[in-house]
Formats: C-alpha cells, sequence, structure tokens
C-alpha cells in the first residue's frame, strides 16, 4: 500500500509539479488573464458610448433598450473572463496529457469540480443566483433600486455582473452587495418618483399662484425636485370651492420635496397672505399613471358580482 501512495505522488510530481507543466499552467492563466483584461477594456468601451448614446434618447424606449444592452455586456465581462480560464486549465490538461484517456480526463474533472465545488461554494451562489435575477430581468444598469433585506440600500446601479452588483446612492457612496444576499428588489420606474399634491381652494386664480410661488422657492435639479409642480386638474367641486391637483417629479429619496417641504410652503404662503383660501389640504401622495390603472382595474374587478343562474323548471308532460 505504501509503495503504491509513493508512485502515486512520484506520478504526480512528475507529471503536474514539474516545472515544465507549472510553466505552462502559469503561461497559460497569464494570458487568459491578459486577454481577458483586454477585451474587457474594449467591452467596457463600448459601454460608455452605449450609456452616451443612451442618455442623448428621448425615446423611453430606446433608453430601456439600450440599458439592456449595458447589462449584457457587463455581464458577458465576467462570463469571458471565467471561459478564457477554463479555456486555459484545458489547453494545459492536453498538453501535458496529449493521450491521455476521456475517462482519466472526466475523472479528473469531476475531482476538480468537487474540490472547487467545496472552496468556493459562496462564490457559486452568488452566480446562481446572479444569473436567476438576470435571466428573469430584475434590474439593469442605470436603474434606480433599493434592496432588500437592507434598509439603506438604495442607488443606482453602476456595474452587474453575475457575483455582485455595485449601487451608488444619491449621498455618493458606493455600495456593493453580494447577489446571493439580495432577497427583493424595489424598482423606481423611470428612475423617478412622481408626487402629486391634492388641495381645495376658494380662489381658483390665486391658488394656481400659490403652486407658482412654491415652485420658485424649491430646489430643482438631477438629485433634487427634477420636475416643478404642475397643475393637471382644478375642478369646480361646491360654491367658491376649487380642486386642484399638481403633479411633480423627484429623485428617489427627494419625495420629501414634495411631502414636507412644498406642502410647509404652500400653508406658509397661504397664511402669510391678507385672506387665506385653503378649504382643506394640501395632501401629497404618489401618482405613479400604471400604478394607477392597474388599482384602478382591480378595483372595478372586485365590485363586479357573480351573476345569478337562472333556475329551468321542467315542464312536466299531460297524459
Amino acid at each position: 500500500m505504501a509503495h503504491k501512495t509513493n508512485e502515486i505522488f512520484q506520478h504526480v510530481s512528475s507529471t503536474y509539479l514539474s516545472t515544465r507543466s507549472l510553466a505552462i499552467f502559469i503561461t497559460s492563466i497569464v494570458v487568459a488573464l491578459v486577454l481577458g483584461r483586454i477585451i474587457a477594456t474594449f467591452l467596457r468601451q463600448t459601454v460608455l458610448l452605449i450609456g452616451r448614446r443612451a442618455d442623448k434618447s428621448q425615446n423611453l424606449r430606446t433608453v430601456n433598450r439600450l440599458r439592456r444592452y449595458e447589462t449584457i455586456l457587463i455581464l458577458s465581462i465576467a462570463a469571458i473572463r471565467a471561459l478564457l480560464i477554463l479555456f486555459a486549465i484545458y489547453f494545459w490538461w492536453m498538453y501535458i496529457h496529449p493521450y491521455g484517456q476521456a475517462p482519466g480526463i472526466i475523472g479528473a474533472s469531476a475531482l476538480l469540480i468537487i474540490v472547487l465545488g467545496g472552496a468556493l461554494s459562496p462564490p457559486l451562489r452568488d452566480i446562481a443566483a446572479g444569473s436567476v435575477m438576470m435571466a428573469e430581468h430584475w434590474y439593469g444598469v442605470g436603474d434606480h433600486i433599493k434592496v432588500e433585506p437592507f434598509a439603506d440600500m438604495q442607488g443606482v446601479v453602476e456595474r452587474v455582473t453575475l457575483r455582485s452588483t455595485r449601487i451608488r446612492g444619491l449621498n455618493g457612496e458606493v455600495m456593493w452587495v453580494n447577489n446571493q444576499n439580495i432577497m427583493g428588489v424595489h424598482l423606481a420606474p423611470k428612475g423617478i418618483r412622481t408626487m402629486a399634491l391634492e388641495m381645495f381652494v376658494e380662489d381658483l386664480q390665486r391658488g394656481e399662484n400659490l403652486i407658482q410661488k412654491t415652485n420658485r422657492r424649491l430646489p430643482t435639479g438631477p438629485m433634487l425636485l427634477i420636475t416643478p409642480l404642475t397643475i393637471i386638474s382644478n375642478d369646480k367641486v361646491g360654491d367658491k370651492l376649487w380642486h386642484i391637483t399638481a403633479v411633480g417629479e423627484t429623485a428617489p429619496g427627494r419625495e420629501w420635496l414634495i411631502e414636507q417641504s412644498a406642502v410647509d410652503l404652500i400653508k406658509w404662503l397661504d397664511e402669510q397672505s391678507k385672506n387665506s383660501i385653503l378649504a382643506h389640504g394640501p395632501l401629497a401622495r404618489y401618482a405613479d399613471t400604471e400604478a394607477e390603472r392597474r388599482f384602478s382595474r382591480t378595483i372595478k374587478n372586485a365590485r363586479k358580482r357573480p351573476t345569478p343562474k337562472r333556475r329551468i323548471v321542467k315542464k312536466s308532460k299531460k297524459s
């Protein structure tokens, strides 16, 4: 038994751990890494060009399509690097064993998979989770997401790989999260929050002026109030009473600009005037068009009642 063990060790040392074998292995890995870096640099430049084209486009469908291309290219970087490494190992094996039998290759591969599966279990779980999320299109580069179960992890997706996701928060922090730790994702439509203000006033003209004065006192910008408050309806609901609805857009996490600042400003401006015109409000709410359409359909269907079945009475034949 000891003699056979010594023979196995000698065979491994002379075959796999020899200077020639190690030199070929290292050279193969280095070549694979260099090729992977060159390809990654080319793909990243392509991603930058696609990103600039997406920023210039005014068509939302085009922007979403280009973002998907960005995500696919970034994911392909990791996949290409992994394939190059696997090919380098395969080349090294076949060069050392040019006449190796298939069962030997299969057995060695199975042993290598078992060893790597135990040593690389966490990264493999990350890759499995990342593959599922990317296949189901959970999110892509440029999307604003909030990651569950982390309360404070939200921002714009900068980079996605099969193993991890990089997010940049509104405060500039860069956050990395392993894909296996992502339990759920909140995706902001178009990367913005649409908020509405509802208020009832006793003078329509002065109520509309309140909205305009409020807009002049709110900070605007890509990370603040993106679109100022715009009046979308002003319905008369009673004697000297109008219902005004104004809609504005903010960056995710900046909803307080409308929920708090705009509400407080309108109340303060109304108090500063000689005659108060606010009868009720303002009240802030989310105003996503798609969500309203979906909920409206759900409520409409929920109010439906089953149609009672008609009883069919069979007439008896007269004898």
